[in-house]
């Protein structure tokens, strides 16, 4: 079954979209649309929160700028200006588009079975690529059905989940209007899916 993977990674010096990124760490990079072609060339539809007309201009590996509107661009990526990475290439997987870049960081949702994301991580660690795994989750399903996310919901709401807990499991089951035991079953696969869904970057972040 394929899983939903959302990865952030640092792009490469000599990136187009990397650099023109780190130039304005304060401004984010919406890639609309991307055309990778061979050696690095292609095309892509980008906009932003501010003009970055000038510094894609000075970037080496831009051949061509074209203003769309007033903060949205064309442009054509000149060889080895930077398309998609050597791992997601050699990983044959496809982000989704669009996605975002902020400060050299590229927001990637990327839809791929577990031996493609496995054989991913492998190639960037690999190639000493910094990543971020943000979270996985299995493809074209949610992580908590309606019922368990309102628990969920009231169950934040009330500080359940908070150290020290702010009310008690007696307490929640009474305002949802079920029995202890089937709260508790309830909280039990709801911990189970969230931990599941969040575990690289659980593991990552205890380093």
């Amino acid at each position: 079954m394929n899983q939903k993977l959302r990865i952030e990674v640092r792009l490469p010096e000599g990136h187009w979209s990397g650099d023109v990124s780190r130039q304005r760490p304060d401004t984010k990079l919406r890639i609309e649309e991307t055309m990778p072609l061979a050696k690095g060339r292609g095309t892509a539809i980008l906009s932003s929160d501010l003009d970055v007309e000038k510094d894609l201009h000075n970037h080496p590996g831009i051949e061509e700028v074209e203003r769309l509107s007033a903060t949205r661009y064309l442009v054509k990526i000149g060889a080895k200006g930077g398309g998609f990475i050597r791992p997601i290439l050699d990983a044959a997987v496809i982000p989704d588009s669009p996605f975002e870049i902020r400060d050299g960081w590229v927001d990637w949702q990327i839809e791929c079975s577990n031996k493609s994301r496995q054989l991913l991580i492998r190639l960037l660690r690999q190639d000493q690529i910094p990543f971020r795994i943000v979270s996985t989750r299995l493809s074209g399903n949610y992580l908590l059905t309606p019922r368990q996310r309102h628990v969920f919901e009231v169950g934040m709401k009330e500080g359940f989940w908070d150290v020290p807990r702010r009310t008690t499991l007696t307490d929640l089951s009474k305002q949802l209007g079920v029995s202890k035991s089937t709260l508790s079953a309830q909280i039990q696969r709801i911990n189970s899916r969230v931990m599941h869904a969040f575990s690289e970057e659980i593991r990552k972040r205890s380093n």
